[in-house]
């Protein structure tokens, strides 16, 4: 029984396994849809009874394949504490804690349904692909928010001093300038608060010039580990 589940529960060549793949992605994509019709207004009860069962219905496939997954996996502790073992825990919690909580009250724990898209990650290769280049330049993102993180609050430093004055209404603190910082580096410029003092748009030109390098330097980070990281599947086909 259990190399039968082992074989059915994870990818491989056979023909269960991938019928397997193709229902849980199925179920995923569809239980997101039906999750998402949940929120329109003035819907019938008949109609919710429905989408309820259906709910139901994926919660006892995910239960099932994540305790098969538990019973199958060598290392228990570490598939439990890992990334997909997490994720696929997150994916069915919100049903269960549904029988001891208003769920309508805690909107947040409706949202780790949310969770189930992660879960195609793992059968789609090209997803695994991008995991592995996260998992890849990991070092180089950390140090990349760190630097972001930086620069950040010193626009809004800098912002500040030059248009506090001017306009003390939207500029009244650093942290009051932290939302224009944010928006100017991301290259977002919302235009609700912009500095109107010369000082600070000269600030500002060599802000949005930084800010043009922080929106490219992440692509680069991710399409050089893609690259390590499809390379030596491509080898081995």
């Amino acid at each position: 029984m259990k190399t039968y589940l082992k074989n059915l529960v994870e990818l491989n060549d056979t023909k269960q396994s991938k019928r397997f793949a193709y229902f849980i992605q199925f179920l995923i994509i569809f239980s997101v849809v039906t999750f998402s019709i949940e929120t329109l207004p003035d819907l019938q009860p008949q109609t919710r009874i429905v989408l309820n069962t259906i709910e139901a219905f994926c919660v006892v496939i995910f239960t099932f394949e994540y305790l098969a997954r538990i019973y199958v996996a060598d290392n228990k502790p570490k598939f439990i504490f890992s990334f997909f073992g997490i994720i696929d825990f997150l994916a069915i919690l919100p049903f269960y804690l549904a029988f001891g909580i208003d769920l309508r009250s805690l909107r947040l724990l409706r949202m780790f349904r949310l969770f189930r898209l992660f879960k195609l990650v793992r059968y789609n290769k090209a997803m695994r692909h991008f995991a592995n280049a996260m998992i890849v330049a990991k070092e180089q993102i950390i140090l990349f928010m760190i630097i972001t993180l930086m620069l950040i609050y010193f626009a809004a430093v800098g912002i500040y001093y030059f248009e506090n004055a001017a306009q003390p209404e939207h500029f009244t603190s650093i942290f009051d300038s932290l939302w224009w910082s944010i928006v100017t580096l991301t290259t977002v410029g919302y235009g609700d608060v912009y500095p109107i003092t010369v000082g600070g748009r000269i600030f500002t030109f060599f802000i949005l010039l930084i800010g043009l390098g922080v929106v490219a330097i992440p692509t680069g980070i991710i399409s050089s580990s893609l690259t390590k990281a499809v390379e030596p599947n491509e080898k081995k086909n």
